[in-house]
Parts: C-alpha cells; sequence; structure tokens
C-alpha cells in the first residue's frame, strides 16, 4: 500500500491528497509536524519537505513529480489531456507555478508590496481562465491541482478576495463540485 508522509497545512501535500483521492488510490498517511520534523524524514527526503509518497520501499518526493508519477501509475481517470498540447500547458503552467507562490508566501510573511504581486497573478490565471475552462486546457487535470490549494488559502487563511477575477471564481466553483477538491476545502476550514 502507497504511504503519505502529509502536512494537512501543506498546499503541496494537498495537491498529492487531491490526486489521490481523484484515482481512488487507497492509502495509508503519516502526518508530519512541520514545526519539529522527526529527524527520520530526512532519510525519506533530503530537505525534509513533505510531502513524499512511499510504495514497496521506493520512496518519491515533490508534489509535482509525485502527481506524474500517479497519473502514469494509476492512468484513470486520466488527469493529464489526450491532446499533446494540452499536455504541454498543463506542465507549463505547473513548471510556472512558482510565480504565483512566491507572492502568496510574501503576502503570509507581511512583505510590503506582496498583495499588488499577488493579484497581478490572480489576474493573470484570471486571464488564462477567460481564455479557457481548465489551466490545462479543455479538460479538468494536474494543472488545476496544481494551484487551487493556494487559490483556497489565499482566499480563506489570507483573507483575499476573489471577487474581482470572476473567471478565476466560476473556475473554482467548478473544482470545488468535485468532491476531492470539496474536500480539501474542508482541511483548509479545520487550519
Amino acid at each position: 500500500m502507497l504511504t503519505l508522509y502529509d502536512a494537512p497545512r501543506c498546499p503541496y501535500c494537498a495537491r498529492v491528497r487531491i490526486v489521490l483521492a481523484e484515482k481512488g488510490v487507497e492509502f495509508e498517511t503519516i502526518e508530519i509536524d512541520l514545526d519539529d520534523r522527526p529527524a527520520w524524514i530526512y532519510r525519506k527526503n533530503a530537505t525534509g519537505r513533505v510531502p513524499v509518497v512511499e510504495e514497496d520501499g521506493w520512496t518519491l518526493p515533490e508534489s509535482a513529480v509525485i502527481m506524474e508519477y500517479l497519473e502514469e501509475r494509476h492512468p484513470e481517470p486520466a488527469l493529464l489531456g489526450a491532446d499533446p498540447a494540452d499536455r504541454a500547458l498543463a506542465r507549463l503552467r505547473i513548471v510556472r507555478h512558482d510565480a504565483f507562490t512566491a507572492p502568496y508566501y510574501a503576502l503570509r510573511r507581511g512583505e510590503a508590496g506582496a498583495e499588488a504581486l499577488l493579484a497581478e497573478q490572480l489576474d493573470r490565471l484570471d486571464v488564462a481562465l477567460e481564455e479557457r475552462p481548465w489551466l490545462g486546457g479543455g479538460a479538468y487535470g494536474l494543472a488545476d491541482i496544481a494551484y487551487v490549494p493556494w487559490i483556497l488559502r489565499a482566499r480563506d487563511l489570507a483573507g483575499i478576495d476573489l471577487d474581482p477575477y470572476p473567471a478565476l471564481c466560476e473556475w473554482l466553483g467548478r473544482l470545488l463540485d468535485r468532491p476531492a477538491v470539496a474536500e480539501e476545502e474542508h482541511v483548509v476550514a479545520r487550519l
């Protein structure tokens, strides 16, 4: 059975939890206290970060890599489109995800100007979602999963108003119709 080394507050872990739920993969969870990481987690991932998945004695860190691994290991339901252009777009959005998370974390640290930088990133997502219904093109998938944990946390924990971003709000509404994403909203509410 697959084991997920997890932390509820970690949006990177949330990505993996959502993919596992979407694919119906059974797993056990070992929760890691991010404020007091056990020494042994560094043997699972040299950086000490979560998520990490372990299966049959083999470990894999890094949420984006884990999401792709799960997509290949459990291909149904598909979370990457059949069209190569949509697959490439999804991967590109995931690779460029740091441009979104950097101002989010700067805001959480209280850095000056961070809210304006995050607003720029929200504007970019809103424009992208005006052009296509999903971040990875024509269908829900890994790119949407890659972003939604931060959107939920920005809205619910950082108090960011999403109303100025109508396409993003519509997208989030569609995502919250999915049980895996709705469950993550409940996780965020408990933080």
